[in-house]
């Protein structure tokens, strides 16, 4: 029987259309499309190539609805601890644009969101939502029990942060408490005694840097001391308190700061303050965002390897989706000297 000769006027516009123009059944362009092995190659390549000349694409939702996919991984950034943090923070969108170009090679879509947990359902709502085939989360916050919970039967998640004891979810994140360890020796080396942590513990990721701090500083022996000023990640409020930090205390000679953002403010009210960084002060951040670079004087700080760490998250999403096993990846963190530390 010869296959029917493709009409270049024919309008093809549903499956069943294509499936009429080839001589097959609905349910066999369907299969030929998606590359069925059940249906031949010359009939699969016959179908292709019918759709191609006419332009025809096939309903990408309802074929994922059937095999009950979206074609989406969500993207959460939680904010149980710091509730003023924006999306347009410069760590967040460095990591977001690595994931969103792994995402779309590998032909899904991201679905994007800013979570102020109220409840300890938030992520429950989210995993059962039907709109995604996995998620990644950009932290633990301080909702690292709600997160254990739910990936015990939800195993598509993986998330930028801390290893902790017992944890059953996947994580991927720098050395934390090495990276605070290698930033507070680097300004103990340069000669640097009065100390001063700028950030807090209430995400597991911070309290490791400062147990790096701690341990640098404990290990210095006599006459280096470390003080720690509680404060939050956002840009005015980390101003604030390190401006009203330095009008009541003597300042530090080095800081270490629990992310680039709060080193930048402190470039700012130290500066306002009359204070010379690095001759007075002696300034390092954490994360290295593309902004550290061109801070007044460029800021020393320590780098997270998102590209690697953005491939990670994503190689291990699809491999629970797979249903294989995946494991948590701790990354080196490297310090990075630039202006803020060199005299």
């Amino acid at each position: 029987m010869t296959a029917p000769h493709p009409d270049p006027n024919l309008a093809i516009s549903s499956l069943a259309d294509l499936a009429r123009a080839a001589g097959t059944s609905v349910s066999t362009a369907s299969r030929a499309l998606s590359g069925h092995s059940s249906v031949n190659e010359q009939t699969r390549a016959r179908i292709r190539d019918l759709a191609d000349t006419h332009g025809f694409q096939p309903n990408q939702l309802a074929r994922n609805l059937r095999m009950q996919r979206t074609q989406a991984i969500g993207l959460v950034l939680p904010l149980g601890h710091e509730t003023g943090q924006h999306l347009s923070d410069p760590f967040f969108l460095s990591l977001l644009g690595h994931l969103a170009d792994g995402l779309t090679e590998r032909g899904y879509d991201l679905m994007l969101s800013r979570v102020i947990p109220r409840d300890g359902d938030w992520l429950d709502r989210l995993v059962d939502s039907g709109r995604i085939d996995g998620l990644i989360l950009i932290g633990q916050s301080d909702q690292d029990a709600v997160i254990d919970r739910v990936a015990a039967r939800y195993p598509p998640i993986a998330v930028w942060g801390a290893q902790l004891p017992g944890q059953r979810y996947v994580t991927v994140g720098s050395d934390n408490r090495l990276g605070g360890l290698r930033a507070t020796e680097h300004l103990i080396a340069i000669g640097r005694q009065r100390l001063l942590y700028l950030g807090n513990t209430s995400a597991p990721e911070f309290a490791e840097r400062l147990a790096g701090f701690r341990e640098a500083v404990d290990s210095a022996g006599p006459g280096v001391t470390g003080e720690m000023l509680d404060l939050h990640l956002t840009p005015d409020a980390a101003y604030a308190a390190i401006a009203a930090y330095l009008s009541d205390h003597p300042a530090p000679d080095g800081i270490f700061a629990a992310s680039d953002v709060v080193a930048m403010s402190a470039l700012r009210a130290l500066r306002e303050h009359g204070l010379d960084v690095p001759r007075d002060v002696a300034v390092v951040g954490y994360d290295d965002v593309t902004l550290a670079a061109h801070t007044t004087p460029a800021l020393t700080t320590v780098r997270q390897d998102l590209v690697s760490g953005a491939a990670a998250l994503i190689d291990i999403v699809f491999k629970r989706i797979a249903g294989q096993p995946a494991t948590s990846r701790l990354l080196d963190p490297t310090l990075i000297i630039r202006g803020s530390t060199v005299v």
